[in-house]
């Protein structure tokens, strides 16, 4: 593939692949594997959780569209730049790249973890690294037929989780016969619906904004989207409820057909559920779809993580030569940087495979609410000199923004007191500093030179 100079991203993302994509961000990970332990901590009432943390994720993304209509041609980094300036902008850039690749990482090591349930004897790291490599090799299309691949691949899970949720409903109530239909039975049982009570849907928290983390993805789109301003609300309005139905129901089910205390942390809870009915077939169909949907949520990271690379490659925030494309509006200098980081990181598996999850999962969860708040914040500043009146409004600003950014900023918090996040955001707190430390020194020396 010949390589050209310039900004030559192609507009060639339809509003399906747009929506798919960042469904597609979403739904992995997060819900598949996470919902075991967002269900120990809190118990069938963790759905209270995921609806808190949809509400915030409306007004994020809410803010994000609002910005969106008054600033065409522009994605998620540059409305922080032109509130804030270029470092706060190079700071959360660099970020945002440092969550997705973790977020990949996860993602291909999940795979990998999921694989085993079919070769057992097969080293993690190396169902990981088969699974790394197919992510790069979709990466490498033109991005109108990546845009068809991942729509189809995060058509899949969708459609899986549509199934688990209609399957589970007729196995709870007995339509379908099993052993033991057990109604609403679970839901009362082994504690109660909070079992842990309230503080535990706060704790679960922290899990369930890893998991809805990847939504601000359309931001990154903007740029390859024709009309991006007149498509994006659209698009967001089915987006929002699409992601709440599709995490709280299958949640209810797996709640319903399965004790909560009871769920392993091994193998994904849906294919857990499907076993434990005694319906073996189905649990090998569901756990193929769950290959292919956490490798939907990696593609979609990489994704992510190329083109706020090139977007600050572009500004004059990262090396130039990561702004070149191929012919077909390729990123490949950027591509091959995260191929690197992706392949190195799926052979984590060898040094550590029981804590592994829970340590990485922490980091993009962390990162996450931080982009959140500077977007929120990023409206807030811009809403008083926008150059025209947005077509999009977020219904009750300023104190729906604001209070979303202070819900986030106390949820930040308890991420970093959480004893068990200790190790993952001593990571983040590092690269953070780092980042600080290198676009002070940057940008002086940039306004050294202009003087």
């Amino acid at each position: 593939m010949a390589i050209q100079d310039g900004d030559s991203l192609q507009k060639k993302l339809r509003p399906r692949h747009i929506s798919f994509m960042a469904m597609g961000g979403v739904i992995g990970t997060g819900i598949f594997k996470g919902s075991a332990e967002t269900i120990g901590l809190a118990g069938p009432g963790v759905i209270f959780s995921y609806i808190f943390a949809g509400l915030l994720l409306l007004v994020v993304m809410g803010a994000m569209t609002e910005m969106a209509t008054v600033y065409p041609g522009r994605n998620m980094k540059d409305f922080v730049r032109q509130a804030f300036g270029e470092r706060v902008s190079f700071v959360m850039g660099w970020m945002y790249c440092f969550m997705w690749l973790s977020v990949c990482v996860i993602e291909v090591i999940a795979a990998g973890s999921f694989l085993q349930y079919w070769f057992p004897d097969v080293p993690l790291w190396m169902l990981s690294l088969a699974s790394a490599a197919l992510i790069i090799l979709i990466n490498m299309m033109s991005v109108g037929s990546f845009g068809e691949v991942e729509f189809w691949l995060a058509g899949i899970k969708i459609a899986m989780i549509i199934i688990f949720i209609v399957l589970g409903s007729l196995l709870m109530f007995g339509v379908i016969p099993s052993s033991d239909a057990p109604y609403l039975h679970n839901f009362t049982a082994h504690g109660g619906f909070l079992p842990n009570g309230w503080f535990a849907i706060f704790s679960a928290l922290l899990v369930v904004t890893f998991s809805y983390g990847g939504s601000e993805l359309i931001g990154l789109t903007l740029t390859e989207t024709e009309h991006a301003d007149k498509i994006l609300p659209k698009v967001v309005r089915n987006f929002i409820l699409r992601v709440i139905l599709f995490f709280t129901l299958p949640i209810l089910i797996i709640c319903g057909l399965i004790p909560w205390n009871q769920l392993g942390g091994e193998a994904s809870p849906f294919v857990q559920v499907l076993s434990a009915t005694g319906l073996q077939g189905t649990a090998h169909i569901m756990n193929f779809i769950l290959v292919t949907a956490v490798l939907s949520a990696a593609n979609s990271g990489i994704y992510g993580a190329t083109r706020m690379i090139y977007s600050m490659a572009a500004a004059g925030e990262a090396p130039k030569s990561l702004a070149k494309t191929t012919n077909k509006g390729i990123p490949l200098n950027t591509l091959k940087l995260c191929a690197i980081i992706l392949l190195a990181g799926s052979l984590l598996g060898l040094i550590a495979q029981d804590q592994l999850f829970r340590v990485l999962m922490a980091v993009p969860g962390f990162v996450v609410v931080l982009v959140w708040i500077c977007i929120c914040f990023s409206q807030l500043k811009l809403r008083k000199v926008y150059p025209k009146q947005p077509s999009f409004k977020v219904w009750g600003f300023p104190y729906i923004t604001g209070v979303t950014a202070l819900c986030l900023s106390v949820i930040a918090v308890l991420f970093l007191i959480d004893g068990q996040n200790r190790v993952s955001i001593s990571v983040c707190l590092s690269v953070l500093l780092l980042l600080v430390v290198w676009s002070i020194m940057k940008f002086k020396k940039r306004a050294e030179a202009d003087n």
